[in-house]
């Protein structure tokens, strides 16, 4: 019964959304702004530099399989997509599409046939591209080999499964519309937007979410859980936010994984790898610029988060600091001040001491390197420990770390390590 009621209200609100969805096309094509002194690049060299900002390789590519021809598993709580093929072959590719069917794709959000996108595919954020760079980037994939591989259909939980429910979900949380420029900023800080906010697509990955799967960072200034990683918050000082960061270090940091003031590990790693070490260096710059300029959003509320009681945080601490000194000291330091460039120092390292503990317990359980790119081409490595420490060591060890040295972050229950065991790496 509750599951036919289900089926019902959800048909009433995509019939009335659907009365509504032509308000929310445009016809606009817009400028991609510039910093200054950009040049035209060649077209294809244009779109290839725009596809590698976009990330497009690394999820139209499954793992060991050809570049662009879809197949990688993208899990979600509605389900696990699958990307599509976007390589030129006629028939299980876009190779019958053209340039217009692609920016439907882009801004508005809908297949050459029509039928709406499900949001996997970033097109909340695509729709800021202007139509030169979705051009540029439909030349440059035209140029890739064909490969003829079937697109696999998703595997979605119901009712998710009901692509019409789309209709009321794009009319709620989707209006398409290219980016518009900011005319009291200059335009090295307009192109950082453009990226960030567009092409790049970091909100996808570093925004808060609600139950239907739309961005909530109004009202909610943390991150977002990608691939049963925590991708921290752009703006909040306390998480991801580099506003007292040198440009050149956030810059290093985006351009090869590491910098004085941090590193990229789990998906992020991946993005540095497949993306961001590939783009043209004053994007990066102008990038660098904008996320500089955010304003501070606070730092995350510890409501709703597993507690621990606090006659049991000193026991896990006493325990905690023996795992400690036998597992993680001779690379970390006796007092978390690391070692570099092997070890980055605990003490102070926000990563460590956010609020949300999944990102240093799935580093302690899966291990990871930083990315290996032309500017660190040799990363160091976390090994796992996932096989030899329980979830109970592992939350006491990691309760010590974000306790001590001057270290204030909340205690991690023995809970939240078993709930990290599962799910991708990323």
């Amino acid at each position: 019964m509750k599951r036919r009621l289900g089926v019902i209200v959800a048909l009433v609100i995509a019939m009335g959304a659907a009365l509504g969805w032509l308000s929310t096309r445009d016809r606009e094509t817009g400028e991609a702004p510039q910093p200054p002194g950009a040049g035209r690049a060649d077209p294809l060299e244009r779109g290839r530099q725009l596809v590698a900002l976009g990330d497009c390789r690394a999820c139209h590519t499954a793992r060991g399989g050809a570049a662009y021809a879809g197949g990688r598993a993208i899990a979600t709580p509605f389900g696990t997509f699958y990307a599509p093929n976007i390589t030129p072959d006629e028939e299980t590719g876009i190779g019958r599409w053209s340039a217009d069917d692609f920016w439907r794709a882009i801004h508005d959000g809908r297949s050459r046939d029509g039928k709406p996108l499900y949001p996997t595919f970033p097109y909340t954020n695509f729709t800021k591209l202007s139509r030169g760079d979705a051009d540029a980037m439909f030349a440059y994939l035209r140029t890739q080999p064909p490969v003829h591989q079937a697109s696999r259909a998703h595997e979605l939980k119901f009712p998710y499964n009901h692509r019409l429910l789309l209709v009321g979900w794009r009319l709620l949380f989707f209006r398409p519309g290219v980016y518009q420029g900011d005319a009291t900023r200059d335009a090295q800080w307009n192109r950082g937007a453009y990226l960030v906010q567009g092409l790049g697509h970091c909100s996808a990955c570093h925004e808060a979410r609600n139950a239907l799967g739309a961005i909530q960072s109004r009202d909610n200034p943390s991150g977002g859980l990608v691939l049963n990683w925590y991708a921290p918050a752009l703006a909040s000082r306390a998480e991801a936010g580099v506003q007292d960061w040198r440009e050149d270090d956030i810059v290093a940091l985006l351009a090869s994984g590491v910098s004085p003031r941090g590193s990229a590990m789990g998906p992020m790693a991946e993005v540095v790898y497949e993306s961001l070490q590939h783009a043209d260096a004053a994007d990066l710059r102008a990038m660098a610029v904008y996320l500089k300029s955010l304003r501070d959003s606070g730092a995350p509320s510890a409501a709703g988060f597993q507690s621990v009681p606090r006659k049991a945080v000193e026991a896990m601490r006493r325990d905690g600091e023996k795992l400690y000194a036998e597992h993680c000291a001779q690379c970390h330091g006796d007092q978390g001040q690391g070692r570099a460039p092997a070890a980055p120092p605990l003490a102070g390292n926000r990563a460590v001491l956010m609020t949300s503990a999944v990102n240093p317990i799935r580093i302690v359980l899966f291990g990871g390197y930083t990315p290996s790119t032309a500017g660190h081409p040799r990363p160091f490595g976390m090994p796992p420990f996932s096989p030899t420490l329980s979830d109970e060591q592992i939350a006491a060890v990691l309760t010590y770390v974000r306790t001590s040295w001057g270290n204030a972050a909340r205690p991690v229950a023995g809970v939240e390590v078993r709930d990290n065991r599962s799910g991708p790496l990323w």
